[in-house]
């Protein structure tokens, strides 16, 4: 398990913020509150923690979204209130036991006042319980799984919200994409046991057949797993017009490697979706992944405030992002900061107060947040993101090590959703 503690020194940003003085009670003492009560003394530092995979092959998940968590310090020089801003991070290996580790490192940690994370469905499922418990609050800016917002979910879920999209929204939009836009009527799907990919595949499945579409096979790989040839034999057996396997990097690589040398799929249409919208995948897939299909979120319906976040990022890291949930990070963080303006509590000689109770009810506030991928209002359950989904076509520009894709090729420009037979693919 890898840990890091990082104090964030950044330049003026752009973006104009408010000033903490207008909104913090000066001159007060120590509030009480049901959960606890952070301390944060004269000098000393905000501390809040990411928690999510950056190592292997999905380390770009996490460090997509971490980078623009950085950059939202900057945007501050990295101070709250006379107070330097903490970033201290823990690594969740995209797993339910390294979220379980990582979450009680943080939890263990009584400066923490929030979260931003995880990165891997996976992750949250194996450490929320030990977040709330610790009366934290996590808004992660990659979880799509639906389980982890829907209305009876259970109680260890309540410090947890997510400005990342739903995938009940994601695996519909894909099948309306297959049925409708390409004009495929076959399908199969491919999970990796993972809590995101069972979940997703499924949502597709459903919706699928419920457009009128036919699910020939189902099958499952293992994380880790790289000799595809068993499953995908068994698939091209169905004779599918598409193959969805809504994975993640290096399995997700592989497959698509594979399938073109399977007999039976040379021509099957592959699709995947963010998990695997990545430059690694890419190249792990190598020349096989040209022309294949992936659906994230919808960068052409971001925001204005996206491009200048975009320009950041590639001045700070030196790249452009790479994969999809960095700017949901950046407002994940930037919500953060906003709860806890509007709670904490500040005495004469700059020690800082901010209850966790009363944060956790501030974030589930938030209603009309201006983010970078839209106004951003939380439900009852966590659910705060905009569900904009798109589908992306990799081209050889892509291939050749330019990322990410241009336009997306679902929704068209002018925002048309179906075009039946008329396939960009057929």
């Amino acid at each position: 398990m890898k840990s890091r503690s990082i104090a964030i020194i950044g330049a003026a940003g752009l973006l104009a913020l408010a000033s903490v003085s207008n909104v913090l009670a000066q001159g007060a003492t120590a509030p009480t509150d049901p959960l606890r009560v952070v301390e944060v003394p004269p000098g000393e530092p905000l501390v809040i923690a990411t928690w999510g995979v950056q190592s292997g092959p999905d380390a770009a998940l996490g460090q997509d979204w971490m980078n623009s968590v950085a950059i939202a310090v900057d945007d501050r020089n990295a101070e709250f209130e006379g107070h330097p801003i903490q970033i201290i991070s823990e690594d969740g290996l995209c797993t339910p036991e390294g979220g379980a580790t990582a979450a009680q490192k943080i939890a263990s940690n009584p400066q923490v006042v929030g979260l931003i994370g995880s990165a891997c469905s996976d992750e949250t499922v194996g450490g929320i319980k030990t977040i709330t418990d610790a009366g934290l609050t996590t808004i992660s800016p990659s979880n799509t799984r639906p389980a982890l917002t829907a209305p009876d979910r259970s109680a260890d879920y309540t410090g947890y919200l997510r400005t990342a999209h739903s995938d009940a929204f994601q695996g519909k939009a894909v099948a309306e994409f297959v049925y409708n836009f390409l004009g495929k009527k076959t399908a199969a799907t491919i999970h990796d046991g993972s809590s995101y990919a069972q979940a997703l595949q499924q949502v597709f499945a459903d919706d699928f057949a419920k457009l009128g579409g036919t699910i020939v096979d189902q099958e499952a790989v293992q994380k880790g797993q790289t000799d595809m040839t068993t499953v995908l034999t068994s698939v091209a057996a169905s004779k599918p017009d598409v193959l969805y396997y809504p994975i993640f990097t290096a399995e997700g690589g592989a497959i698509t490697a594979q399938a073109r040398q399977t007999p039976g799929l040379e021509n099957t249409i592959l699709i995947g979706s963010d998990g695997m919208f990545s430059a690694d995948m890419v190249k792990a897939a190598g020349p096989a992944a040209l022309g294949m299909y992936l659906s994230s979120p919808n960068f052409s319906a971001f925001q204005a405030g996206y491009k200048d976040l975009l320009d950041k990022y590639k001045t700070k890291f030196g790249i452009n992002p790479p994969q999809a949930f960095h700017a949901h990070g950046y407002d994940a963080i930037n919500m953060m900061f906003a709860a806890i303006e509007k709670v904490a509590v500040q005495g004469d000689d700059g020690t800082l107060w901010v209850p966790l109770g009363a944060l956790r009810d501030a974030i589930y506030a938030t209603k009309d947040f201006p983010g970078v991928t839209g106004n951003l209002t939380c439900s009852p359950t966590g659910d705060c993101g905009a569900p904009l989904i798109a589908v992306y076509q990799i081209s050889q520009a892509e291939i050749d090590g330019n990322w990410p894709p241009g336009a997306p090729v679902w929704p068209t420009a002018d925002g048309a959703t179906a075009s039946p037979a008329a396939s960009p693919a057929s």
